[in-house]
Order: C-alpha cells, then structure tokens, then sequence
C-alpha cells in the first residue's frame, strides 16, 4: 500500500500510479509543445486530451521500467503530426496565419524569437519544426529526438540544420486574421447572447439533437442534456461570454469581472456544420490554455 492508502496489486497499478504522479508536472509541457507544434493552443490542449487518453488504454503494456515522459511526448507528436496532415488536406489553399496579436508568449526558455515561433506552422515542415522545438525549446538531445519522431540521429540533424535556417531568414511579417462566414458568426453571437441571458433552451436550439460536450478534464457527454448550464448558473463570480479572435479563428471568450473590470479568463470553442452547433469545448478547468495567450481578442459588447 502506498502513502495514499491505495493498494497495489500488480504491475498495472504500479504503472497507473506513475502515471497520477507524472501528468500534472508533464501536462503543461506537453501543451507547450503541441501547441507551438499545431500553432494553436486550443488544439494543443486537445491533442493533450487525446494523448491521455490514449496513453491510459494502454497503460496495461506500457513497461514500467522505461520513463512515461518520452513515451507521452511521442504519442502526443504522432497525433500533431495526424492533426497537421488533416489540416493541410482540408487547407491546402489557405495560407493560415497566427493573428499578430495573438501568438504564443515569449519563454525565458525559448531560445527562438517570438516572431519565429509565429511562423513556425508556417514556414517549417511536421519534422523540422518538430526538430527545432524539441531540440532548442525542450533540450532534448539529438538521440532522444531521434526516439520521439521515430527517425535517425542523421536525419534529425538534418531537419534541425533546415528548420534553423529557415527561421533565421524570416522577416517578420503581420498576419492577417481568418473572417468566419457570416453565418457561423451570426451563429456565435446568437450562442453568447443566449448564454448571457441564461436563455439554456434556445441554446439547445441552436445545435443538433447528438452534439456533443467536452468540458475538458471534467465532463464529455450530450450538450442538451449535460449538467453544463446549471453550473454556470452557479458562479458567485460576476460572469459574461463574448465573442473574440484566438490564434486568428472566431472564439468564445469567458470573461470574469475583477474591481469593476472584464478580464478574459477562459476559452470556448463552438463547432458549427451546416449551420448548427455540433460540439463545444470548454477550456475551464485548463489554466494553462488561457495562460499560453498573451491577449485576446475580445469583441466590444
């Protein structure tokens, strides 16, 4: 039995309760890199999601004798790597483009400029800007890169010499933001004005009879029937929804008043096909998702 009182009956749970005790140290890192991998930090988060997840239903094979740190990096770089491959095949004719007032903080352990970060999603490829950040973000040696992106020392090397140099010629260049169609936006705006109101059923009117939830760390389910609302209802905290801009893509933003003034406090992100809400993402409880940006776009209201 360990100090928690919990009994270990075998390997598995050996291996269950080092992975309880590496995730909240980890977690953070693990956003920082998807994120500057995706270029967004809302879908940095949900690869951290995901990477959980599927690290825990495999947990039963993992050896518990290897550290859970690069074996978590690199499923969390095979599902950027599948993220960014699905984006380029839904995009490929559109120059994507951090907006220039919303990009990933400077780091005191960032050895790459500011505006190099921005451009990464955009001027590097999956391996070399995955090479360039594991390598001069994270420390990570060159044989360890190697392990992590399943590749050889040499071509590491090689990736790492092009990234560098790539970043070393880029101007910086502003950044214009994505316009959402018209009709997503009248759609976020109808969801906020709702919100504020408190207005649950005509919500629910506006997404699809299965869309789903996800309030990230907390609850996935149904959006209609999800406890979701009530809880909101329950803040002693002043509390306002907006709609803002986000890594240059439409947002929700979840305000909270502080001596008289509205501050962003955390992200949503609606989902919208055919014109109706079909999932929602709740950043709540992801501290660290509002903490990665350094300001938000936040429309007059």
């Amino acid at each position: 039995m360990d100090d928690s009182g919990f009994e270990l009956r075998g390997p598995f749970d050996a291996r269950y309760l080092a992975f309880l005790e590496t995730i909240p140290h980890l977690r953070p890192r693990l956003h920082r890199y998807c994120a500057r991998m995706t270029g967004s930090v809302m879908d940095g988060e949900d690869i951290v999601q995901e990477t959980l997840f599927q690290a825990y239903r495999k947990l039963e094979t993992f050896d518990e004798t290897r550290d859970l740190t690069p074996w978590l990096f690199r499923i969390a770089h095979n599902r950027c790597i599948d993220l960014l491959r699905r984006r380029k095949v839904r995009q490929q004719a559109e120059t994507a483009a951090l907006q220039p007032d919303i990009y990933l903080p400077p780091d005191p352990a960032d050895p790459i400029p500011p505006q190099s970060i921005e451009h990464l999603v955009l001027a590097l490829a999956p391996r070399e800007r995955a090479c360039v950040l594991l390598k001069d973000v994270f420390d990570y040696s060159l044989e360890e890169i190697a392990g992590l992106i399943d590749s050889t020392v040499g071509a590491v090397k090689a990736a790492l010499s092009r990234g560098r140099s790539k970043l070393a010629t880029l101007p910086r260049q502003p950044a214009a933001p994505r316009t959402p169609k018209p009709e997503a936006s009248r759609l976020l705006h109808l969801y906020v004005e709702r919100f504020n109101q408190r207005d649950w059923d005509g919500i629910r009117e506006l997404a699809t009879a299965d869309a789903r939830l996800l309030v990230a760390d907390r609850y996935a389910g149904p959006l209609t029937t999800a406890p979701y609302f009530a809880r909101y209802e329950r803040f002693t905290t002043p509390w306002r929804l907006a709609t803002g801009t986000v890594d240059g893509l439409p947002i929700i933003v979840a305000l909270r008043q502080h001596d008289g003034q509205w501050t962003p406090h955390s992200l949503i992100r609606a989902h919208i096909e055919d014109n109706r809400i079909v999932r929602v993402v709740d950043y709540l409880h992801c501290p660290w998702v509002m903490d990665a940006v350094v300001s938000a776009t936040v429309d007059p209201f």
